[in-house]
């Protein structure tokens, strides 16, 4: 299989050890060269090419590199007893602690725990070296997330000198290795089953679901292992009776899209794993955000404002980096009791001021002040654009050009002198009330669907 690549035919149920990289010549537990029992042994192991890497507890895992200390104790990232957990280390979540997780619930199942406010900058910047080093590997990689990517391998074997497989078992290697961090590996032929497989064996996980078991395996999973089957669906599948995979695989397209529209179509072909999406590495961004959980819940606009300025400040700060434009307005609020409001508004041209996201944003917020106290409050921009177009001359409001032309100043200041160089009205004087006390948000385009962060 591989003498063209000057290597040692191997049988794939033999496989190879993903430690010492060596090919395994019998079926064993146990690798032949180093004793690892970390083998890889599929019959479809050499054939398929179809990635998902997943990092594990990513954030949580950077800490750990940075300060060895915290090697053996469980870690969670967040911020305060008001925030929410941003993501757990493994000895964390043994304790039951799990992403999303109000703090002080977080807190009650580990108070062991050492709690680390998010550093969003140094994640990012983890993120990029990752993904400039999975580029090296193929040009088809598609990122789902700051941590996560789809890897199409096909056609790599002649420059890389191994197949897919090796490759990617390489890869965790060198990551490991220089950045300090692990990741997890799913390999098949298609998006769906390859990011299901990433999940099986986390951490350091390297899981392999083929084409010709892909129908049996999948009849034994619950509903929920299906893309868009959340908690309220799953609820409303059960109501039906519907539990496992196994029961949508027996049923026909026609009755499951009368029942449940076009999610009856993607449950039909996904519960018969099809799934012909490419890996796409020009998805665009979906949208920039920023949100932030208060200490205490807050019902006032004058307190509500300074907030709302300061994030409106994070993504224009963004958009503007990364050289893109948003047409729509979103505004996000939870209440204390979690329930949340999304309000949107569409603008007659797209923009990167922070002064109009704040003014929209501002004009939406009053109309949700009715006496609720909010325990989060996020801004953020949707219908991305190149900023070519973006904030033209508006000749009815002639203080626009002003505003504009000041904001750039205020950039070019913060820009040299630091991001407190500047302050507005609204945030001059109010310390961390002006500011997100809990920067859990978004970074850019690193994120493709930061409300679901919540």
């Amino acid at each position: 299989m591989f003498t063209s690549m000057g290597l040692a035919v191997n049988d794939p149920n033999h496989g190879f050890c993903r430690d010492c990289l060596t090919l395994q010549r019998t079926v064993s537990r146990r690798c032949e060269r180093c004793g690892s029992p970390r083998l890889v042994q599929h019959e479809e192991l050499y054939r398929l090419h179809l990635a998902h890497i997943d990092c594990d507890a990513f954030y949580a895992s950077i800490e750990k590199r940075d300060n060895p200390a915290l090697k053996d104790r469980p870690v969670i990232i967040g911020g305060g007893k008001r925030g929410v957990v941003s993501t757990a280390c493994y000895i964390a979540r043994i304790h039951g602690v799990r992403s999303a997780m109000p703090m002080f619930k977080a807190l009650e199942v580990c108070p062991e725990a050492v709690v680390i406010k998010p550093d969003m900058e140094k994640y990012v910047r983890v993120g990029r070296e990752m993904r400039a080093m999975m580029q090296a590997l193929t040009p088809l990689v598609e990122p789902l997330s700051i941590d996560e990517a789809f890897l199409d391998l096909a056609g790599t074997e002649r420059l890389h000198g191994l197949p897919s497989a090796l490759v990617l078992a390489r890869f965790v290697q060198t990551i490991e290795k220089e950045l300090g961090i692990s990741a997890s590996v799913g390999l098949s032929y298609c998006k769906f089953l390859a990011k299901v497989a990433s999940d099986l064996r986390k951490p350091r996980g390297f899981s392999v679901i083929g084409e010709a078991e892909a129908i049996s395996f999948l009849a034994e999973q619950p509903v929920t292992m299906i893309w868009g089957v959340g908690k309220a669906f799953a609820a409303s599948l059960e109501r039906d009776g519907i539990r496992m995979i196994s029961q949508l695989q027996k049923m026909e397209r026609a009755d499951l899209m009368h029942r449940y529209g076009v999610i009856g179509d993607r449950l039909y072909r996904l519960a018969r794993a099809e799934d012909d999406r490419q890996v796409d590495p020009r998805r665009d961004t979906k949208s920039v955000s920023a949100e932030t959980t208060f200490d205490i819940d807050i019902a006032s606009l004058d307190d509500l404002a300074p907030v709302l300025r300061a994030l409106s400040e994070k993504v224009s700060t963004r958009l503007k980096k990364t050289d893109i434009a948003g047409r729509t307005v979103v505004l996000k609020l939870k209440s204390r009791d979690f329930k949340i409001r999304t309000r949107n508004r569409q603008l007659g041209d797209p923009t990167q001021l922070a002064d109009r996201i704040f003014s929209v944003g501002l004009d939406i917020l009053k109309r949700e002040i009715d006496g609720t106290r909010y325990r989060l409050l996020g801004i953020g921009v949707s219908d991305l654009s190149d900023a070519a177009n973006a904030d033209p001359p508006d000749l009815v409001d002639v203080r626009a050009r002003k505003r504009a032309l000041a904001e750039g100043a205020i950039d070019a200041l913060r820009d040299r002198f630091g991001g407190k160089a500047v302050e507005t009205g609204y945030t001059f004087g109010k310390g961390h009330r002006g500011r997100p006390t809990r920067p859990e948000e978004d970074e850019g385009p690193e994120l493709q669907h930061p409300w679901e962060r919540i």
